[in-house]
């Protein structure tokens, strides 16, 4: 089970740092990832990180604002978010798959497990 917290109401270009722990599972077995969707918009990749936090990768809109991080002896999972735009709006989930990272894996339907997903709000 994955709950996601951290999210809530900020103005352009301040920070949020969200994060996901893990229950009933060690995480440190699973890539992590997040996952945003707006609305009236299909769930799209944010970030996602091998299960030793040494290969990451980004959405090309989040690149050098947003960093993914996990500590896996808390059996959790970071996104820190910083220069908010309006257009990050959106509720932001985590997910785990116990998929290899052989390459990134940035398809929502590769992932097994889900968040329950948290708003962040950007406003201008």
């Amino acid at each position: 089970q994955l709950q996601a917290s951290g999210g809530g109401s900020v103005q352009a270009g301040g920070s949020l740092r969200l994060s996901c722990a893990a229950s009933g599972r060690t995480f440190g077995a699973y890539v992590g990832g997040w996952f945003r969707q707006a609305p009236g918009k299909e769930r799209e990749f944010v970030s996602a990180s091998n299960w030793s936090g040494s290969r990451s990768t980004y959405a090309d809109s989040v690149k050098g604002r947003f960093t993914i991080s996990r500590d896996n002896a808390k059996n959790t999972l970071f996104l820190q978010m910083n220069s908010l735009k309006p257009e990050d709006t959106a509720v932001y989930y985590c997910a785990g798959t116990r998929k290899i990272w052989q390459t990134a894996i940035t398809d929502f339907h590769e992932y097994e497990y889900w968040g329950q997903g948290t708003q962040v709000t950007v406003s201008s």
